[in-house]
């Protein structure tokens, strides 16, 4: 079913809590692991915890079972912080990646059973041979520090010069399946073409195989693998925690970023409907909808550059239980969207005067929310409450 957007003010209190939650570097120092940001005289029912620093571009996280975080670093690597420190060795094992513009390594998922097969799933930009780059995903087994018996799940279809949206993002459902993004690679037309994997999101097993019922097994000309089509270049995605679906945010152009529910079969426009307009100010098309594709839950025109988002479920601010949280790198901030079944209903900006760029939200196990910043000197932060003042990360 067709949805209109839903778009709703922010809240008024938004530069006041901005301003409150950073009033600790007032100073302008930079900020290192254990340093936290603080509202003055303890006002606020939050603080940021400097988790870890020195990573470069980070932009995929993971909870091990033990405590570990497991994050990835744009040009190639896979870290481990360990009792609130950044092991100085690399994973071993990990896939050769090109890293170049906005591809490298990407994100990181644990497969649901991970307790017994200790797998660890990767995306990245993989060379395709001709001076071009497409999307892969392999898995390897971890132990400690090293991947073993590293493995290729999917090498997409979507071969195109290096540099431009590879999508990239990973989730398993309630059920086990596998979903990966993949971005439109800069040649947005592709994105309605189903006989290539470019713009669209891809749900298999775990081991790489198509599932029986996805939506278009069996159609001549179609890729198998394709669950939805016309995403221009979704980063975030994350599980609804009551209801099992999939939610997605997707890069606009200039204009257009969206929040999408993702449902078997459907085609999200890109390019023939969209919310914005070429980054040259041209404009793509002149229509925002179009019979038989899908319209966005949410969109934002001019464009907050979205990128990681995940579901609250943690215990430690039952005031967020159920809201949506989304990572935004060119405004430099988070958003929190409040929802009522599939509408959203109002959002929040929190910080605002970080002044960095936001690549990746996610909660977790401890119940507090973990951000990536994605910069050459990328932090780990985490939002705990207040009174949780000066105690490690763990």
């Amino acid at each position: 079913m067709n949805r209109p957007s839903r778009t709703r003010p922010i809240f008024a209190s938004v530069a006041i809590l901005a301003a409150m939650v950073l009033a600790g570097c007032s100073d302008g120092a930079p900020l290192h692991a254990g340093d936290i940001i603080r509202p003055p005289g303890g006002v606020g029912d939050f603080e940021v915890l400097v988790v870890a620093d020195g990573l470069q571009h980070p932009w995929g996280i993971a909870f091990l079972p033990g405590g570990d975080l497991l994050v990835t670093e744009r040009p190639g690597r896979l870290r481990v912080i360990r009792d609130g420190r950044l092991l100085p060795e690399a994973v071993s094992g990990v896939p050769e990646v090109v890293a170049r513009g906005q591809g490298g390594l990407l994100d990181v998922t644990l497969h649901p059973n991970f307790a017994e097969n200790r797998l660890v799933y990767l995306s990245y930009s993989k060379d395709a041979g001709g001076g071009q780059t497409t999307t892969a995903v392999a898995r390897g087994v971890l132990d400690d520090l090293t991947l073993t018996d590293v493995e290729e799940v999917i090498e997409t279809a979507a071969v195109g010069s290096p540099g431009r949206h590879y999508g990239s993002r990973l989730n398993f459902d309630r059920e086990g399946y596998l979903y990966i993004t993949v971005g439109d690679r800069g040649d947005m037309d592709r994105a309605q073409d189903r006989s290539d994997h470019v713009g669209t999101t891809l749900r298999l097993h775990d081991d790489g195989r198509v599932p029986d019922d996805n939506p278009f097994v069996g159609e001549e000309g179609v890729l198998p693998e394709i669950f939805t089509w016309g995403n221009r270049n979704a980063q975030g995605m994350a599980v609804h925690p009551e209801t099992g679906q999939i939610w997605q945010n997707e890069h606009g152009p200039r204009g257009g970023d969206e929040v999408n529910l993702i449902l078997p079969g459907r085609n999200y426009g890109w390019p023939a409907i969209t919310h914005g307009v070429d980054y040259s100010g041209r404009q793509i098309t002149p229509d925002t909808a179009r019979e038989g594709m899908e319209q966005p839950i949410l969109h934002w025109t001019p464009s907050i550059a979205v990128s990681g988002m995940d579901f609250y479920t943690g215990d430690a601010f039952p005031q967020w239980q159920g809201n949506l949280f989304v990572g935004a790198l060119r405004h430099q901030h988070i958003r929190r969207l409040t929802l009522d079944g599939d509408r959203i209903t109002d959002q929040e900006v929190l910080l605002a005067d970080l002044n960095t760029r936001i690549r990746e939200v996610a909660t977790g196990p401890d119940g507090y929310l973990y951000l990536l910043t994605d910069q050459g000197a990328g932090q780990v932060l985490r939002i705990q409450p207040a009174a949780a003042f000066g105690e490690a990360p763990r």
